[in-house]
C-alpha cells in the first residue's frame, strides 16, 4: 500500500497487475475502501481484481473519509470525489485511463468523465447505486446521524466512533467522518469542538447536494447526454442498486453497451470476461 496527499488529504492506494491503467472507484457507500472490491456484496464472489489484473494495471484506493484515507470536515460534493480520482492519476503520472466504478463509485466515474472527458478512455459502470429507495435511505441515514448529534453533541460521536468498528453505512450515528475520527487524533479533537449548529448546516447541505434525485446521483443528465466516452453498464437488482438506475445511464450515454444479465447470472465465469471484452475493444 502507498499513500499520496491529494487535495490536501492523504489517500491510500494500491497498484496491481500490468497493462493499460484502470482506475477503480470502490463500492461500499461511505465505507468505500480499496478492500471493498474483495469483500463487499457481488464483488466478493466475482474476484474482479484477480481477473482484471491479468491484462490491466488496476489502481484501487480508499475514497476520502474511508478506509485509511484522510478527510476534511466540509460539505462534500461529487466534485471533491472527482478531484481525488484525477489527482491520483496526476500523482501516478497517468494521462489517460479506463475507469471502473462499483455501486456509488459509478457516480464518481461518470462525474470524472463529464469534468475531464479527455482523461477517460472508457467507463465500466457496475451495479450503479440509485433509485427512489436509495435516495430515501441516504437521507434517512443523515437524519439519524444529525438526531444523535442534536441529542448528544459531537464529542459523543467521537467516543462512539472510537468504541466501534462500524461505519456510517451500518451505524448512521457515527457519521460520515467516523473513519477519520478513528485514524487521526488531531481531526477527532477538532471535530469534537465543532459548533453543533454549523455542523448541522454542513451535514444537511451535504446530504441534499449528494443525493438530490431518484436515479443515479452525480452529473446532470444533460451533461451525460453530451458525453461520448464509451461505457459498459451492468445492472444491479436491489433497493440500493435499482435496475432503473442502470437503465437511466443507458438512456443518457450515447456510446454504451448494456449487459442485460440478472445479478444471479453475473458470476466469476461470466462477469470478468464481459468486462475484459469491453475494456479490450479497439476504439472505432
Amino acid at each position: 500500500m502507498s499513500t499520496a496527499v491529494i487535495d490536501g488529504i492523504g489517500t491510500r492506494y494500491e497498484v496491481t497487475g500490468s497493462g493499460p491503467p484502470l482506475l477503480m472507484f470502490s463500492p461500499g457507500g461511505f465505507d468505500s475502501s480499496l478492500e471493498s472490491w474483495r469483500t463487499v456484496g457481488v464483488y466478493r464472489r466475482l474476484r474482479l481484481l484477480d481477473h482484471l489484473g491479468e491484462k490491466f494495471t488496476c489502481i484501487t484506493f480508499d475514497r476520502r473519509e474511508s478506509g485509511r484515507s484522510g478527510g476534511r470536515l466540509e460539505r462534500i460534493s461529487w466534485a471533491d470525489y472527482v478531484r481525488q480520482g484525477v489527482g491520483l492519476l496526476d500523482h501516478l503520472g497517468i494521462g489517460q485511463a479506463h475507469l471502473m466504478g462499483g455501486c456509488v463509485g459509478c457516480s464518481t466515474v461518470a462525474s470524472v468523465a463529464v469534468a475531464h472527458p479527455e482523461r477517460v478512455l472508457s467507463m465500466v459502470l457496475y451495479s450503479p447505486a440509485g433509485g427512489v429507495k436509495y435516495r430515501m435511505k441516504q437521507h434517512e441515514r443523515f437524519q439519524r446521524h444529525l438526531a444523535y448529534v442534536d441529542e448528544h453533541g459531537p464529542q459523543a460521536v467521537v467516543t462512539l466512533a472510537r468504541g466501534t468498528d462500524e461505519g456510517f453505512t451500518k451505524d448512521p450515528r457515527v457519521g460520515p467522518w467516523a473513519q477519520v475520527i478513528r485514524t487521526d487524533t488531531e481531526f477527532a479533537d477538532s471535530y469534537a469542538r465543532t459548533d453543533p449548529a454549523r455542523y448541522r448546516s454542513t451535514v444537511s447541505g451535504m446530504a441534499r447536494l449528494l443525493f438530490d434525485r431518484d436515479t443515479v446521483p452525480g452529473p446532470e443528465p444533460e451533461d451525460l447526454l453530451a458525453l461520448d466516452v464509451p461505457a459498459l453498464i451492468v445492472p444491479g437488482q436491489d433497493t440500493s442498486h435499482a435496475p432503473s438506475a442502470a437503465r437511466y445511464l443507458q438512456e443518457c450515454l450515447a456510446d454504451n453497451e448494456y449487459w442485460d444479465v440478472p445479478v444471479a447470472e453475473q458470476t466469476e465465469e461470466t462477469a470478468p470476461a464481459r468486462v475484459l471484452e469491453f475494456l479490450s475493444r479497439k476504439p472505432a
